[in-house]
């Protein structure tokens, strides 16, 4: 049986390092502006509504702001169209918000420029993509709580 050395903590703080360097590297927020003309964070509220209807509340909880920023970016929304604002079933003093047909439509092309891989990571040859994507695996399954 065949054990493994640890790897030195100078190298996987190395590691760690670059791989955060070059995930937040890739700032997506210019071709949202370009393709949407909307930041990341309505982007993603955008996406959250695809789900389903959420009030205030609860997408400031999602998107983790204040309620009145909430306010203020669901007001944005709807001012563009891509999102209405209806009565809560239950509580009448509640809204609910809803994508329009352009919000769901902005929430899809959102969602695909953000799980664009870069271009230096579509341009590794297939065995390092398939190597990288191998080592990523066993790191998510390493890390989920027993």
């Amino acid at each position: 049986m065949t054990t493994r050395s640890a790897t030195p903590p100078d190298t996987a703080s190395r590691v760690w390092t670059a791989l955060h360097e070059f995930v937040t590297g890739q700032d997506r927020r210019r071709a949202l502006r370009a393709a949407l003309d909307l930041g990341p964070g309505k982007v993603e509220v955008l996406i959250k509504l695809a789900d389903g209807p959420m009030t205030l509340r609860e997408i400031a909880r999602a998107a983790e702001i204040d309620p009145p920023a909430a306010t203020v970016g669901v007001d944005q929304l709807q001012a563009r169209g891509l999102v209405h604002r209806t009565p809560h079933p239950d509580d009448n003093r509640r809204k609910l918000v809803h994508l329009t047909d352009a919000g769901r439509e902005a929430a899809q092309r959102g969602q695909a420029i953000l799980n664009e891989p870069p271009p230096a990571l579509t341009n590794l040859d297939s065995d390092d993509l398939a190597r990288l994507d191998e080592i990523l695996t066993r790191l998510q399954t390493n890390s989920k709580p027993l």
